[in-house]
Formats: C-alpha cells, sequence, structure tokens
C-alpha cells in the first residue's frame, strides 16, 4: 500500500510515452509541491509544458489538492484543466471526483504527486497507480513536515524523496 508504482524526479520527468505504453490515459496531478512549490503561485514552466503536452496528446488531466478552492481555481483556470480542492487526500471522495471527470477506469489511470500518505495511499485505496516525485521546495506546511519524516523511514533513505531548492 505504500510503495509507489514509479518514481520521477518531478512532474516533468514522467514519461507521456511510457504512461501511454502502460495504457494510462487519464491524470491525476497533485498542486503543491509537486506542480506549484509549496507557498509559491508561479507554476513551474516545464511541468506547465508538460501538462499542455500531455493534454495535446489527448490525456485526461485533472488536478486534486487537499488545498483551498482559490488556488486550486487559480491554477486549474490556467492550465485549462479542472481542479478538486479540498480533497482531503488520501480518503477516496477526491480521486473519485477525478475519476467521474476523467472517464477513465482505475487501471488505465495515474495519480502523480510528492507525497506518500496522500497522494500512493489515496491512489493505492482505489487501486490506481501511482508515481511518487521530489517536492518542489524543502519547505512544507508542518503536518507534512512530519509525514515527510515518516516517508523517511517507510521508503528508506536511497529512494526517499529527497527536498530541493528550485532557483
Amino acid at each position: 500500500m505504500l510503495r509507489p508504482d514509479s518514481f520521477a524526479d518531478r512532474l516533468s520527468g514522467v514519461s507521456l510515452d511510457g504512461l501511454a505504453a502502460l495504457g494510462i490515459r487519464g491524470v491525476i496531478v497533485d498542486l503543491d509541491n509537486t506542480l506549484v512549490g509549496y507557498g509559491q503561485e508561479q507554476l513551474e514552466p516545464e511541468d506547465a509544458a508538460w501538462i499542455a503536452a500531455a493534454v495535446a496528446r489527448g490525456f485526461g488531466i485533472v488536478l486534486v489538492s487537499n488545498n483551498f478552492t482559490g488556488r486550486v481555481d487559480r491554477v486549474s483556470r490556467e492550465l485549462g484543466v479542472p481542479g478538486i480542492s479540498s480533497a482531503l487526500k488520501p480518503l477516496p471522495y477526491g480521486f473519485l471526483r477525478a475519476l467521474r471527470l476523467l472517464q477513465t477506469p482505475r487501471r488505465a489511470t495515474v495519480v502523480v504527486g510528492d507525497q506518500l500518505f496522500t497522494d500512493v495511499l489515496g491512489a493505492k485505496f482505489l487501486g490506481l497507480h501511482s508515481i511518487l516525485t521530489h517536492p518542489i521546495v524543502p519547505h512544507d506546511w508542518l503536518g507534512t513536515k512530519v509525514l515527510r519524516l515518516l516517508e523517511r523511514i517507510v521508503l528508506g533513505r536511497r529512494i526517499a524523496p529527497e527536498p530541493r531548492e528550485r532557483p
């Protein structure tokens, strides 16, 4: 339950060809520290370009975040994809809403996010594929800092995502 199907440095490092080869047609993307650095407003350009390329190739994309409506709506409008706020991850509610929007079966859907105990665990609850990324910035909300410590215990230092500062 706590092992992602794969790892990526960041969203833009996820291979669209690889997803297509697995039969993936729907992508659920986390917002904070996966697409936008925690506490930042600016989208990471390479990740925004990845979203545009995925949409152009026919992948369905939905942002799913535990963050508030205003932030999620702003980013989803900027990217031209639907967004679900206050998702209560890892509980299934937000993921099930995303699946309805994507209209993809679970076996053809992947969750990409930076947190083991929200993104990966939520994906596993529903039988979705999961990809764990490194967080964009090393700082997080206090509750997330505690979860990062637990991630290192569960995954081990060698493969646990190490936060890094972005310029």
